[in-house]
């Protein structure tokens, strides 16, 4: 029988193997699973070993804490108080191992000098008797494993939130609000979100964004803190890209203590919907930044977007090319399927082809695609439900899909803001603001505000509100010009009077499109809609202006 039992999952056997040498390396018989005899069974071996030995060394990793043997084997050790705990991975013992000292041998090299190391062998020693013989230099230990591959889309993990307040009882809400972090991000189907187990692994082991980011396999992490001061609780986040340390996005969120769990629901909501245009931009600025051969599907979407923002001809034109060479390389990528319905809808509606029919018809055919590519990708349904309204003139299908998409994923501004669009189309105009509202709280200043501003400008003019679309309208030109803006504009300081104003704003939309007013307007399904944007138009070409 052998001084000590090494116990350990099969992954790390390379790393037990190390460890083993270590002990050996100091004067100690060993023992682990790869002496088994051939004739004996191995659950008698292992627990006849187990019972014998002095000391028994449970090595800890992510694979370890979901084994059943390595947890019966550290329950008899911890029973028989011969249990030495280390971990290789930053994997926190589970329960109720957590409660005794785990030494931290993450990324250990065999120096016998490592402070979890000497930890390691001064508690064998304290059981054993002492080694007999002086520690020895030992081998190098074998490399871990290799970090897990990046995944083909942004990914991102929570790391366990830093309770400052010095109360631990608010530790039980720092890990929550991971929690709940964690579950909202999940539903955003555009982002890879490490498991909050994985996260939590982490808590209290001190260690970098970029090394957590290594050895989980992100490109983002998510960092909080919680702070709580007499009745009310404040909980800062920041985003960190782990390739080069750089914070680029942070908020802070206050509230009082009456509600816990709202609280958390609401902040995860939150995070939600600014985390996924963040990313969304640092990713498209990490694709522009490549070389242009030889780039797959998603660079090419991701290059696309903000041509498409653009909402002029040119842009459409552009995102189309992109999206088609990236569809050729992949013909199921569900967001750059409904990218293109939404360009082939943009030609359409403001006549940016000499053939609009068939973008029509290539419009509808992609969005059966990308429904049947992407049935739970929230932002997928939304964008469809968005541009059929226009290509099929009916809401039957999008009212369902609009729906679903904002249940999906109610974090989601993009999502949001289709929905208010079909909402606007139905006829449902106070709806349609309160959702476009929704979309910018949750999206404030990312690269979708000019459509964000153009739309709640047509919903506020539908409304009557014809000096809000205005004013809506004005501060979205400073973006970009879009025909659609400036009709908007002529038709809302026409209902207002002002038919100098309307009548350049009605120039400029003319210099923009070749269709006609009374052509574009087809696009809204609701004959009153139409007819308001009509007589807007009509009194700033025809009437004199009122005082």
């Amino acid at each position: 029988m052998s001084d000590i039992f090494i116990s350990y999952a099969r992954s790390t056997a390379a790393q037990a193997e190390a460890v083993a040498q270590g002990l050996r390396a100091m004067g100690y018989t060993v023992w682990r699973d790869d002496a088994l005899p051939a004739h004996r069974a191995y659950a008698e071996v292992i627990e006849d070993q187990l019972k014998a030995a002095k000391a028994v060394v449970v090595i800890w990793s992510a694979e370890a804490v979901k084994s059943d043997w390595v947890r019966a084997e550290a329950d008899a050790a911890r029973n028989a108080r011969t249990l030495v705990q280390l971990s290789i991975d930053g994997a926190m013992p589970p329960m109720p191992f957590n409660q005794i000292q785990c030494a931290d041998l993450a990324g250990w090299t065999g120096a016998p000098d490592a402070p979890g190391w000497r930890t390691v062998a001064a508690s064998v020693a304290e059981l054993v008797g002492g080694p007999a013989g002086e520690p020895a230099l030992l081998p190098p230990a074998p490399p871990l494993p290799p970090p897990p591959p990046l995944p083909g889309k942004p990914s991102i993990a929570v790391m366990p939130f830093a309770n400052v307040s010095g109360d631990v009882e608010q530790e039980y809400f720092a890990d929550g609000m991971l929690l709940e972090i964690v579950e909202a991000l999940s539903r955003i189907s555009s982002i890879f979100v490490v498991a909050s187990s994985s996260s939590l692994a982490f808590k209290g082991k001190g260690v970098s964004a970029a090394e957590a980011a290594r050895q989980l396999g992100v490109r983002y992490i998510l960092e909080g803190s919680v702070r709580r001061s007499g009745g009310r609780i404040r909980i800062g986040l920041q985003l960190i890209d782990a390739s080069d340390g750089a914070q680029f996005w942070t908020e802070r969120f206050e509230d009082t203590l009456d509600d816990i769990f709202a609280l958390q629901d609401t902040v995860a909501t939150a995070v939600a919907g600014r985390i996924e245009p963040t990313v969304e931009q640092a990713e498209i600025r990490r694709a522009a930044a490549r070389p242009t051969d030889n780039i797959d599907s998603h660079d090419l979407y991701l290059r696309a977007l903000p041509v498409f923002r653009t909402h002029s001809q040119e842009g459409t034109l552009a995102a189309l090319e992109l999206l088609n060479r990236a569809l050729a390389l992949d013909d199921a990528h569900g967001r750059a399927l409904a990218m293109a319905v939404s360009c082939h809808r943009t030609i359409v509606i403001y006549g940016w082809s000499q053939d609009t029919q068939e973008h029509r018809r290539l419009g509808v055919l992609l969005a059966r695609r990308a429904l049947n590519a992407a049935p739970d990708d929230a932002m997928v349904l939304a964008s469809v439900a968005n541009d059929l309204t226009v290509l099929e003139a009916s809401l039957e299908v999008a009212l369902p899909l609009a729906r679903r998409a904002v249940a999906m994923n109610p974090g989601s501004a993009s999502v949001w803001f289709n929905s208010g669009y079909v909402r606007l189309m139905a006829g449902e105009t106070e709806v349609a603001i309160a959702h476009f509202q929704t979309a910018m709280r949750l999206d404030p200043a990312g690269s979708n505000r000019p459509a964000h501003l153009f739309y709640l400008a047509l919903a506020n003019f539908f409304a009557g509100r014809f000096g809000e679309a205005a004013a809506l309208i004005r501060e979205r030109s400073q973006y970009t010009e879009s025909p659609g803006a400036y009709l908007v504009l002529a038709a809302s300081y026409g209902h207002l009077g002002r038919s100098g104003p309307a009548l350049e704003a009605l120039a400029c939309y003319r210099g923009l499109t070749p269709l006609s007013v009374e052509s574009l307007v087809q696009a809204f399904i609701d004959p009153a809609q139409r007819q308001l944007m009509l007589d807007g138009i009509a009194l700033a070409e025809h009437d004199t202006p009122r005082e």
